[in-house]
């Protein structure tokens, strides 16, 4: 159960209006990494979380992040808020008015759409989608994800921090920056607070393959580092032993019943190609300038 208390959980103070940067801070209401993506993630985990521990962080961080988009929609809503007017009541020339609804980004599209109000959209108009959602079920695997996703959105608060010299703005995504730290430190901790949570699932990795390194992309700009070299690690480059590493042929093959066999075959036999055809095209027939090498026509 949810109820909803008026007051904001950080105080917003915009100190001008400006459309413009409005749609930038719809990144953070309806973009990917934006606070509804983060309260429905760990919402819906909490849900299906076995461990009482965890599913009492998941709903307290999930609430919180409500609250979030509550005071970052507040932002959006404030500075919207005199186009609102504006465009509601006409209070300017045709001119003036087409100006400074089109002043940047999107803020055309809330103005004239929305009305100024702040929509479920990120700051390029895509609507917010439940895709956004990566969760997968497995607490090591969401937690690591959860990890990911605030840290993601502390350096998005960060890049709005710096588009904007509005001091009351700069103190409120502060304030939504700083949660995201310490969500990631509690989330840190419930990942870790699982002895064994590495790696995710319940089936062990194949040793055989859990500690190699494949040196694929080879070449100047080749490096060592902690995660290639060392005790840890069997670094592979040479090219042969990176293909058929299971010890076959690295062929693809399946088991045919009698009848798909013959099927396969006759399929094969219809849309085989004729190595030696050099075939007319429609392509030989129209060619222009630019076509470049062509079959000669007969004639």
């Amino acid at each position: 159960m949810f109820m909803h208390n008026k007051r904001l959980m950080y105080t917003v103070r915009v100190s001008e209006t400006n459309p413009a940067l409005a749609t930038l801070m719809l990144e953070q209401f309806g973009g990917p990494q934006g606070e509804l993506a983060a309260a429905m993630r760990y919402f819906t985990q909490g849900l299906a979380d076995e461990d009482v521990g965890r599913r009492d962080l998941l709903m307290d961080i999930a609430t919180e992040e409500l609250s979030h988009l509550e005071v970052i929609g507040s932002i959006v809503a404030m500075l919207n808020r005199g186009a609102k007017g504006r465009l509601a009541e006409a209070a300017e020339e045709e001119a003036d008015l087409y100006a400074s609804m089109t002043q940047g980004g999107e803020s055309h599209t809330m103005s004239i759409l929305y009305g100024g109000g702040t929509a479920l959209v990120n700051s390029a108009g895509v609507p917010w989608t439940a895709a956004y959602i990566d969760s997968i079920g497995d607490p090591t695997c969401d937690l690591r994800s959860n990890i990911a996703a605030e840290a993601r959105a502390k350096i998005v608060y960060e890049r709005l921090i710096n588009v904007t010299d509005d001091p009351g703005i700069k103190d409120a995504l502060s304030f939504l920056m700083t949660r995201e730290v310490a969500h990631q430190k509690a989330f840190e901790k419930a990942l870790y607070a699982i002895p064994a949570n590495f790696p995710p699932g319940k089936l062990p990795g194949r040793p055989e393959f859990a500690d190699v390194y494949y040196n694929m992309s080879q070449g100047e700009g080749d490096a060592e580092g902690p995660w290639n070299t060392g005790d840890q690690w069997t670094a592979v480059s040479d090219r042969e032993q990176q293909t058929a590493v299971d010890g076959g042929d690295g062929h693809a093959d399946v088991a045919l019943a009698k009848n798909e066999q013959k099927a396969v075959d006759a399929f094969m036999t219809r849309t085989m190609s004729d190595p030696e055809a050099n075939p007319l095209t429609g392509a030989d027939l129209g060619a222009g300038p630019g076509a470049g090498s062509t079959t000669p026509l007969p004639f």
